[in-house]
């Protein structure tokens, strides 16, 4: 999971927006470990109390856990709009619980599988940017 996600990170680019799908324990938060540190970002945490962390690298990382989300107006509240117009990157996990708040333009990964059980990974880019990065990641 740190290796796929080096390899999406290395080639993120500012507003990319990264939307994970995914239960506990599928490896999210591994996965944008990976992507933090292709940006030159360690120290990545689950943000599950928080909602938001901004972490500086490369380009900023805004690492949204929507776990505890009910719908797109909460995240609105929070100042998402000003996340989205940034130069800055977004990783948003448990992005099933807010589909309305995903932009149009976006990386999506779901992982289904959790703990020692593999893991089946399915990728869908919306955006030719999107379609770019992942003919370079996947082959």
């Amino acid at each position: 999971m740190m290796l796929l996600g080096r390899a999406v990170g290395s080639r993120l680019f500012p507003h990319a927006f990264i939307a994970f799908f995914g239960g506990l324990g599928a490896g999210k938060t591994t996965m944008t470990k990976g992507i933090a540190a292709a940006l030159g970002i360690d120290g990545i945490l689950s943000p599950t109390f928080t909602i938001v962390r901004r972490h500086e690298g490369t380009l900023a990382l805004d690492h949204f856990d929507a776990y505890r989300i009910e719908d797109a107006d909460e995240l609105t509240a929070i100042g998402y709009d000003d996340y989205l117009a940034g130069d800055g990157v977004i990783v948003m996990e448990w992005c099933e619980n807010v589909p309305d708040a995903l932009p149009e333009k976006r990386l999506e990964i779901h992982i289904k599988g959790s703990g020692s059980d593999p893991r089946e990974i399915t990728f869908r880019s919306f955006g030719e940017e999107y379609d770019a990065l992942l003919e370079e990641v996947l082959c």
